[in-house]
């Protein structure tokens, strides 16, 4: 590869990689698409909107529609702080480093920590998401009973995401080209699959646009009305749009990565936004009963509505296509997780940091994460057999977990700039900015973020069951950060520091 400037003073071929402190140890093979692919497919339209509609409609009714711009106007502003971010530090496992360049080292640390776990969590959840398509494609696919058992969903499931766990491991494994082949394929498919299905279903209209102003009475039951049922039915677009900052965390990987990766977090976010509302909207007005229970379940959902409208057979043609986009979802999330635990392990801030970080010869990629990941979530699987309510309410807490991560990046980031300190005279020159326009970008999204979090924690019996397990936003995540940081101050903090098979040739000795 041609040596070029990266616009802050560094040439060479490992994209200034040697700035931060690293050598270039990963395989930089990934182009514009690739990028732009790994964070369309952690957000996964199909998958999240498929997975998730179910629990809108239950709670906000036709109206909830209009929490996917909501969300979208906020996630838009986060993703602009980040875009910014990963033009200045295209440095793997983004949340993480950029923090560490923030920030503290207690507090990059803590958005690490905090974001690795959601991710393992995250991937146990997407790959549930297998067991709600499959079924409904051929009945065969449920492979315990016939789906009417106790226990028949929850097992079927776990034999499901196992299988699809098992694959993402050997595919992050083998190397990051077949990784971002098989990820540039799927959404390559789920892309034409979801402009296709939208253009169908719009072309099936029944309802009229009055339709998504119907509440249908839901706020009855809330003291404050229909906007406590809206503010419930939010998360189910709250829960789609995140992980687009995976782009970033392939920053190492990729080709250009300073302007590559921050054009690849806003085309994805944008894109997931448009083609997903048009999804959501057409759904909806084309829906032949919006008073069918079946649409507030999970057995029933948007499938239900695709079925019907497009009949067995093309229906379960996109049926297909949603287990495509459940599977590349999965690949990339846990792809992201792998880069973060790898980052964290390079910087000596994890155990056994020297394993996790030893990048497979033949291969160029962490496989040891690969595996702990996978395994780790296997094993939270399998809790969901016996009590799925309690998996419901961590997976729901993993959600908010990542929130959390990221107002640990824009936090930071506003005190920065607040204190006059950003961009600084270090910044490169012709990348992504956001100019004057960063100051109340960035307060936005520090205000949308925190608002959100809190939304997404409130104890709700609709959401987390009733009693104290309410309260499990609060319990969890507390007992998380207490015993993660429990070991980084007695421990972790003390070790600290790049590996020395990791260090770049020059580098500044003061670099973390």
């Amino acid at each position: 590869m041609t040596a070029t400037q990266d616009g802050s003073g560094t040439t060479g071929s490992d994209h200034g990689l040697s700035e931060f402190g690293y050598s270039q140890s990963l395989e930089r093979s990934i182009g514009k698409f690739a990028s732009f692919a790994a964070g369309v497919s952690y957000i996964s339209i199909l998958t999240g909107t498929f997975q998730l509609f179910y629990f809108g409609f239950k709670f906000g009714g036709p109206a909830y529609w209009w929490s996917w711009p909501m969300v979208f106007v906020g996630q838009l502003m986060v993703a602009l702080c980040f875009a910014e971010l990963a033009g200045r530090y295209p440095v793997a496992g983004s949340v993480y480093n950029w923090s560490k360049r923030l920030g503290s080292q207690t507090t990059a640390w803590l958005a690490g920590w905090i974001m690795f776990t959601a991710s393992v969590v995250t991937l146990t959840a997407v790959v549930l998401a297998y067991q709600i398509t499959l079924p409904q494609i051929w009945s065969g696919f449920q492979l315990v009973g016939d789906g009417t058992g106790p226990t028949d969903f929850a097992v079927s499931a776990v034999i499901w995401g196992a299988i699809l766990i098992t694959f993402t491991t050997a595919v992050n494994a083998f190397g990051v080209k077949l990784m971002s082949r098989i990820n540039s394929s799927g959404v390559f498919i789920e892309l034409i699959a979801a402009v296709l299905l939208a253009v169908l279903l719009a072309v099936n209209i029944v309802n009229p646009p009055t339709v998504l102003v119907d509440t249908q009475n839901l706020g009855s039951g809330h003291s404050m009305g229909y906007l406590g049922a809206f503010l419930i039915a939010a998360l189910a677009s709250g829960y789609v749009m995140y992980g687009f900052d995976t782009a970033s965390s392939l920053g190492e990987e990729t080709v250009d990565p300073r302007r590559t990766a921050p054009r690849a977090i806003l085309r994805a976010v944008i894109a997931s936004f448009i083609i997903g509302g048009a999804i959501l909207l057409f759904g909806i007005l084309a829906a032949r009963d919006l008073t069918d229970p079946q649409l507030s379940s999970s057995s029933g959902g948007l499938q239900l509505i695709v079925l019907q409208v497009l009949g067995s057979g093309l229906g379960k043609v996109f049926l297909v296509c949603i287990v495509v986009a459940i599977t590349v979802c999965a690949l990339a999330v846990h792809t992201a997780g792998i880069r973060l635990m790898f980052a964290m392990a390079r910087d000596n801030a994890l155990p056994a940091g020297a394993r996790l970080a030893r990048i497979d010869p033949k291969h160029k990629t962490p496989v040891v994460p690969a595996v702990v990941i996978g395994l780790a979530s296997v094993l939270i699987l399998v809790v969901n057999i016996g009590s799925p309510e309690i998996f419901t309410a961590v997976t729901s807490v993993a959600v908010i977990m990542i929130y959390l991560a990221y107002l640990l990046v824009t936090v930071p980031m506003l005190r920065k700039r607040l204190r006059g300190e950003w961009p600084g005279e270090d910044a490169p020159t012709g990348y992504f900015s956001l100019g004057k326009l960063g100051l109340p970008v960035n307060i936005l999204a520090v205000l949308w973020g925190a608002g959100m979090a809190l939304n997404l924690a409130w104890p709700r019996a609709e959401v987390y069951g009733g009693g104290l397990l309410s309260w499990v936003a609060f319990l969890f995540i507390g007992a998380l950060v207490v015993l993660g940081l429990a070991w980084y101050l007695l421990r972790g903090r003390h070790q600290l520091g790049c590996l020395p098979e990791h260090m770049a040739a020059k580098m500044d000795r003061e670099a973390p």
